[in-house]
Protein backbone atom coordinates (compact mmCIF):
# COMPACT_ATOMS: atom_id res chain seq x y z
CA UNK A 1 0.00 0.00 0.00
CA UNK A 2 1.14 3.68 -0.46
CA UNK A 3 0.68 6.22 1.95
CA UNK A 4 -0.70 9.62 1.63
CA UNK A 5 0.43 13.26 2.76
CA UNK A 6 -2.94 15.25 3.98
CA UNK A 7 -3.36 18.85 4.36
CA UNK A 8 -2.16 18.56 7.71
CA UNK A 9 0.82 17.61 6.84
CA UNK A 10 0.74 14.08 8.17
CA UNK A 11 1.55 11.00 5.89
CA UNK A 12 -0.29 7.91 6.67
CA UNK A 13 0.71 4.18 5.77
CA UNK A 14 -0.93 0.62 5.72
CA UNK A 15 -0.71 -2.61 5.22
CA UNK A 16 -4.09 -3.11 3.55
CA UNK A 17 -5.56 -5.62 6.24
CA UNK A 18 -9.37 -5.45 7.92
CA UNK A 19 -8.12 -4.43 11.41
CA UNK A 20 -7.37 -0.87 9.28
CA UNK A 21 -10.74 -0.35 8.72
CA UNK A 22 -12.47 -2.30 11.54
CA UNK A 23 -10.51 -0.87 14.04
CA UNK A 24 -10.14 2.57 12.16
CA UNK A 25 -6.03 3.28 12.45
CA UNK A 26 -3.09 3.88 10.40
CA UNK A 27 -0.02 1.50 10.71
CA UNK A 28 2.34 4.91 10.59
CA UNK A 29 2.09 8.32 10.56
CA UNK A 30 4.93 10.45 9.19
CA UNK A 31 4.91 14.46 10.61
CA UNK A 32 8.23 16.09 9.55
CA UNK A 33 11.22 13.86 9.72
CA UNK A 34 9.40 11.39 12.53
CA UNK A 35 7.58 8.31 11.73
CA UNK A 36 5.44 6.62 14.34
CA UNK A 37 4.87 3.09 13.71
CA UNK A 38 1.79 1.84 15.64
CA UNK A 39 2.03 -1.55 17.20
CA UNK A 40 2.90 -4.35 14.89
CA UNK A 41 2.59 -8.15 14.85
CA UNK A 42 3.24 -11.65 13.32
CA UNK A 43 0.62 -11.22 10.42
CA UNK A 44 0.69 -11.93 6.86
CA UNK A 45 -0.50 -9.48 4.60
CA UNK A 46 -4.28 -10.57 4.66
CA UNK A 47 -3.84 -9.74 8.12
CA UNK A 48 -3.86 -13.61 9.48
CA UNK A 49 -1.13 -14.42 11.86
CA UNK A 50 1.58 -15.81 11.43
CA UNK A 51 3.00 -18.45 14.04
CA UNK A 52 -0.02 -18.48 16.16
CA UNK A 53 0.58 -19.54 20.16
CA UNK A 54 -1.41 -23.09 20.87
CA UNK A 55 -4.32 -21.70 23.15
CA UNK A 56 -5.66 -23.91 26.16
CA UNK A 57 -9.61 -24.28 26.68
CA UNK A 58 -9.98 -20.99 28.61
CA UNK A 59 -8.45 -19.10 25.20
CA UNK A 60 -4.95 -18.17 26.60
CA UNK A 61 -1.38 -18.95 24.95
CA UNK A 62 -0.35 -22.39 26.75
CA UNK A 63 2.88 -22.65 24.88
CA UNK A 64 5.21 -19.42 24.28
CA UNK A 65 8.04 -21.43 21.83
CA UNK A 66 6.31 -19.43 19.22
CA UNK A 67 7.73 -15.93 20.47
CA UNK A 68 11.09 -16.00 18.14
CA UNK A 69 9.01 -16.69 14.82
CA UNK A 70 6.46 -14.03 15.83
CA UNK A 71 9.32 -11.65 16.60
CA UNK A 72 11.00 -11.67 13.45
CA UNK A 73 7.56 -11.82 11.44
CA UNK A 74 6.84 -8.63 13.63
CA UNK A 75 10.13 -6.83 12.92
CA UNK A 76 9.23 -7.25 8.72
CA UNK A 77 6.33 -6.18 9.03
CA UNK A 78 7.61 -2.75 10.62
CA UNK A 79 10.20 -2.80 7.80
CA UNK A 80 7.61 -3.07 5.15
CA UNK A 81 5.31 0.02 6.89
CA UNK A 82 8.82 1.69 6.91
CA UNK A 83 9.80 1.63 3.15
CA UNK A 84 6.67 3.55 2.48
CA UNK A 85 8.21 6.57 3.57
CA UNK A 86 11.94 5.61 2.81
CA UNK A 87 12.96 4.46 5.95
CA UNK A 88 14.65 1.41 7.47
CA UNK A 89 14.93 -0.25 10.23
CA UNK A 90 18.56 2.25 10.35
CA UNK A 91 16.23 4.66 11.15
CA UNK A 92 14.34 3.41 14.07
CA UNK A 93 15.09 5.33 17.39
CA UNK A 94 12.97 3.77 19.71
CA UNK A 95 11.33 0.61 20.15
CA UNK A 96 9.15 -0.65 22.77
CA UNK A 97 8.50 -4.43 22.96
CA UNK A 98 5.07 -5.91 24.31
CA UNK A 99 5.01 -9.63 25.27
CA UNK A 100 2.74 -11.79 27.33
CA UNK A 101 6.24 -13.78 28.92
CA UNK A 102 9.09 -11.89 29.49
CA UNK A 103 11.54 -14.34 30.37
CA UNK A 104 10.25 -16.46 26.36
CA UNK A 105 11.28 -12.86 25.35
CA UNK A 106 14.46 -12.57 26.35
CA UNK A 107 15.42 -15.73 25.52
CA UNK A 108 15.24 -14.99 21.81
CA UNK A 109 15.03 -11.10 21.78
CA UNK A 110 18.94 -10.34 21.41
CA UNK A 111 19.19 -13.08 18.16
CA UNK A 112 16.06 -12.06 16.64
CA UNK A 113 16.80 -7.94 17.27
CA UNK A 114 20.52 -8.56 16.25
CA UNK A 115 19.46 -10.66 12.96
CA UNK A 116 16.59 -7.78 12.32
CA UNK A 117 18.74 -4.44 12.71
CA UNK A 118 21.75 -6.06 11.30
CA UNK A 119 23.71 -5.56 13.56
CA UNK A 120 25.69 -6.40 17.38
CA UNK A 121 24.57 -3.66 19.03
CA UNK A 122 21.27 -2.11 17.29
CA UNK A 123 21.35 1.53 17.66
CA UNK A 124 17.78 2.53 18.92
CA UNK A 125 16.61 2.18 22.77
CA UNK A 126 14.76 -0.45 22.98
CA UNK A 127 11.88 -1.47 26.31
CA UNK A 128 10.87 -4.59 26.79
CA UNK A 129 7.34 -4.35 28.82
CA UNK A 130 4.94 -7.74 29.70
CA UNK A 131 1.32 -7.32 29.36
CA UNK A 132 -1.38 -10.03 30.47
CA UNK A 133 -3.48 -9.53 26.88
CA UNK A 134 -2.64 -8.00 23.67
CA UNK A 135 -5.36 -7.88 21.10
CA UNK A 136 -5.36 -11.25 19.42
CA UNK A 137 -5.41 -14.12 22.02
CA UNK A 138 -3.08 -16.24 19.66
CA UNK A 139 -0.48 -12.83 19.70
CA UNK A 140 2.41 -13.12 22.00
CA UNK A 141 4.20 -10.22 21.30
CA UNK A 142 3.53 -6.60 19.81
CA UNK A 143 6.04 -3.72 18.69
CA UNK A 144 5.50 -0.11 18.82
CA UNK A 145 8.63 1.79 16.76
CA UNK A 146 9.66 5.02 16.50
CA UNK A 147 12.08 6.36 13.88
CA UNK A 148 13.74 9.47 12.35
CA UNK A 149 14.86 10.28 8.74
CA UNK A 150 17.85 12.25 8.37
CA UNK A 151 17.45 15.82 7.95
CA UNK A 152 17.06 16.48 3.85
Amino acid sequence: MTNKITTNGKGAAYHGVPAEDDYGYAQAIKIGSMIFVSGQFSHDDMGAMIAPAALDDTGKPTNFSMMAEQMRVTYANAAKILAQFGATLDNVVEETLYVLDVDAAFAVAGKVRKEAYAKVRPQCASNLIGVSRLAFPDQLIEIVFKAVLPRA
